[in-house]
């Protein structure tokens, strides 16, 4: 175990280096250009950030979610915090909304997402207890009503910002800045640092809620304090590049494959492959058919759907033999 995780601490150190000179132009590191300098400070260093700080906070939610919920499919997105966060940020981008400046667009995606958590949690709140089941459902159905209403604000709005708002959708980097980087660092790791501080809680629930009583964890305590961390980091991630699938569902399958399901290290190395996984995502979207890009969004469930059909064929994902 402890050698598969050194091997991909390594690897994920020259992925993220590599990432920074492959592109559409190729960057000798060895003979750096005035104008090389400023695409690796300016366009590339910006997105790997980016989606380093969005792969980490959907794979880290993911293991969370997973184990609280007790459900081997679920996803950060799966409690509708993702539509709430597009309903709010495609209604924003159709209307021309710009009263943040560039800040417009990511504050309407985090409120929308912490507005539809909140929903989430009063819905799934009964006899002094969130339910898993509840929370589940009301994600579910409130994920499909904003997905109508998202849909139909698209149907009625005019061309003029219905690219942006779809490329948006599907997790399009290409406008990642320094700008809101300092924000969702600190967002992300602050739901990180809680998940990981709960971890001992969630190993508890895991193995259900009248055993985590006896071991000395409030069910409701922890599942709100999970709930939460969870919430920060997904609302953090879709205010920074779009809605990107598949990652939150898929990493913590493979990590609990070559670490067990032990969260204490299940969460950070979740957040660890999640970084990579959308590293490498974005770097081949902005490379396979240069000059034109692919959202990275389009490539994780490219990469993602065969491989999840593949962990369900072999039934790994449902604890099958």
């Amino acid at each position: 175990m402890k050698k598969s995780l050194l091997i991909l601490m390594f690897l994920s150190a020259g992925l993220f280096v590599g990432a920074l000179f492959i592109g559409p132009k190729i960057i000798n590191p060895f003979s750096l250009s005035p104008l090389s300098l400023k695409i690796l400070i300016y366009i590339r260093l910006p997105r790997v950030v980016v989606s380093i700080l969005m792969g980490a906070a959907l794979g880290a939610s993911g293991a969370v979610l997973q184990g609280f919920l007790r459900n081997p499919l679920a996803d950060p997105y799966i409690l509708g915090l993702s539509g709430g966060a597009a309903l709010l940020a495609t209604g924003g981008i159709l209307l021309g909304a710009t009263g943040f400046g560039l800040f417009t667009i990511p504050l309407l995606a985090f409120s929308g997402s912490i507005l539809t958590g909140i929903m989430v949690g009063l819905l799934g709140y009964r006899r002094g207890m969130l339910l898993p089941e509840r929370l589940l459902l009301a994600g579910v159905g409130l994920g499909f009503l904003f997905s109508a209403l998202l849909m139909l604000l698209m149907s009625i709005s005019s061309d003029e910002g219905l690219r942006r708002a779809i490329l948006w959708i599907f997790g399009d980097l290409s406008m990642a800045d320094w700008s809101l980087i300092p924000y969702g660092m600190v967002i992300i790791t602050g739901g990180l640092i809680l998940s990981i501080w709960r971890a001992k809680g969630l190993n508890a629930l895991m193995l259900g809620d009248e055993i985590a009583h006896s071991l000395g964890f409030s069910p409701y305590r922890e599942r709100l304090l999970l709930f939460i961390s969870v919430g920060l980091m997904t609302a953090a991630s879709v205010s920074l590049g779009g809605l990107v699938g598949f990652i939150g569902l898929l990493v913590p399958h493979i990590v609990r494959f070559l670490a067990g399901a032990d969260a204490k290290v299940v969460i950070p190395f979740s957040a660890l492959t999640g970084g990579v996984m959308l590293c490498i995502a974005d770097t081949v979207g902005r490379t396979i058919m240069a000059p034109m890009e692919l959202p990275s969004g389009i490539i994780t469930a490219i990469i993602g759907a065969p491989y999840f059909l593949y962990l369900l064929r072999r039934r790994e994902i449902l604890g099958g033999g």
